[in-house]
């Protein structure tokens, strides 16, 4: 998976998500809860292969994080 791939499924998840939460109908938090995990997974797999190339390693070596991992982060 490349960037550009990643950024491509970030942009999909996030038209998702837009798309639930401006529609007229009864939204589903399960599903945005589901895109909130995903994003974040998303996100964080950008930063890690960011992160490998910019200390000169292989961006490939990223992998994604499970959510529990990822939804645990401090900030």
């Amino acid at each position: 998976m490349t960037d550009e791939d990643i950024l491509h499924r970030i942009q999909s998840l996030v038209d998702e998500e837009h798309a639930i939460r401006t529609s007229g109908e009864a939204r589903d938090p399960v599903r945005l809860a589901h895109l909130e995990e995903a994003l974040d997974q998303c996100w964080d797999l950008l930063r890690q292969r960011r992160a490998q190339r910019e200390f000169h390693g292989d961006p490939a070596a990223a992998s994604p994080r499970d959510t529990t991992t990822v939804e645990h982060y401090l900030q």
